[in-house]
């Protein structure tokens, strides 16, 4: 059975993202597949967004995202396989009033996501995003009941996700069901 373990890396410091891969591919041999889930909102309008909370949002969700991939390729090229998966968000796509940080890094994700899939594709190596939209996470449990009730009119199943679907997404996407799956969000 494939070993599955989460590792704690600060995605902001392309030296930790590199010593935590490498000591991975030391213990367990190589990764086959990269869930890339780190992100962090700093929400505000743009008028009054700092260039810190706007830099910090793109340096985690959207430079992380790329530090750590970049991080595994090498070890998917030489294995001819692996697989990238990107949590993104359906803000990427739709926008979000008091988001303009954290809707362009998710949006950003499913551009250089489907560059993977180019750059990497003839290798082996498949490159998705899974990008959700309202989950029930600390992130979320912050907003208003009157803001939670205007999300909710617009989401078609009337209902928050919850993480153990995104969780069966992704698991679908690392299998071998899913091998043929690529630069899809």
């Amino acid at each position: 059975f494939p070993v599955t373990i989460g590792v704690a890396i600060d995605v902001s410091r392309s030296e930790s993202v590199d010593s935590a891969i490498s000591e991975v591919e030391k213990k367990y041999g190589r990764i086959d597949t990269l869930v890339a889930n780190a992100g962090i909102t700093k929400d505000g309008l743009a008028i009054r967004m700092s260039d810190d909370d706007f830099d910090s949002v793109v340096n985690t969700n959207l430079t992380g995202a790329f530090r750590v991939a970049r991080a595994v390729s090498m070890g998917m090229i030489k294995n001819k396989s692996g697989k990238l998966i990107f949590i993104g968000s359906v803000v990427g796509m739709l926008g979000s009033a008091g988001q303009v940080n954290y809707a362009a890094t998710k949006s950003g994700l499913i551009g250089m996501s489907r560059s993977f899939a180019r750059e990497l594709g003839s290798r082996g190596i498949t490159s998705n995003v899974v990008a959700p939209g309202f989950v029930e996470t600390e992130m979320t449990s912050t907003l208003t009941s009157e803001r939670r009730e205007e999300i909710l009119k617009n989401i078609p199943l009337k209902r928050f996700c919850s993480p153990k679907e995104i969780a069966d997404v992704v698991g679908f996407l690392a299998s071998d069901s899913a091998s043929y799956i690529s630069a899809v969000s």
